[in-house]
């Protein structure tokens, strides 16, 4: 209840609209392109090792080898103690991430920022829509694109 005076004017009540559903995606990226991209279904979530070890093996089989430099940021299922040696098992080597600066991050500053301004203001119907333009805007992007995303990591 709110107490006010006979003059005041009338509160404004505010239409509340449903919030836009969000995803998760597992990407893979390397200067040539998208390596792996996995959208998990919306309301899924990522447990340690499970969603991220079923993507890669039932995706892409061939990223389970030695020779691979991996960076990601610092969430609970990326630094589980169960992924970490699900990655040493493979021979991957961890570039190392620095919590206190984001830009060290690339797919933060090149990639899902890029992505997020695509998908700003759409309205999606179904949800195969919704995972159907992701996937079509990294089809569509120029190989520079990816390639001046993995060479500025040097500079960072």
């Amino acid at each position: 209840m709110t107490w006010k005076h006979p003059s005041s004017p009338v509160t404004k009540k505010f239409k509340v609209q449903r919030s836009a559903a969000k995803v998760i995606a597992i990407v893979f990226w390397d200067a040539k392109g998208v390596i792996l991209l996995d959208i998990l279904p919306q309301g899924q979530r990522i447990n340690a090792l499970d969603r991220f070890r079923d993507a890669v093996h039932r995706k892409r089989p061939g990223l389970l080898r030695r020779g691979f430099v991996f960076q990601h940021d610092n969430a609970t299922p990326h630094s589980a103690n169960l992924t970490q040696r699900w990655l040493q098992r493979y021979g991957w080597e961890l570039l190392p991430h620095s919590a206190s600066n984001p830009d060290l991050v690339p797919y933060d500053f090149h990639l899902f920022g890029p992505l997020k301004c695509h998908l700003g203001g759409m309205a999606f119907e179904t949800e195969s829509d919704l995972v159907g333009e992701p996937k079509n805007w990294f089809a569509h992007l120029d190989l520079d694109f990816f390639r001046v995303g993995i060479y500025s990591l040097l500079s960072r």
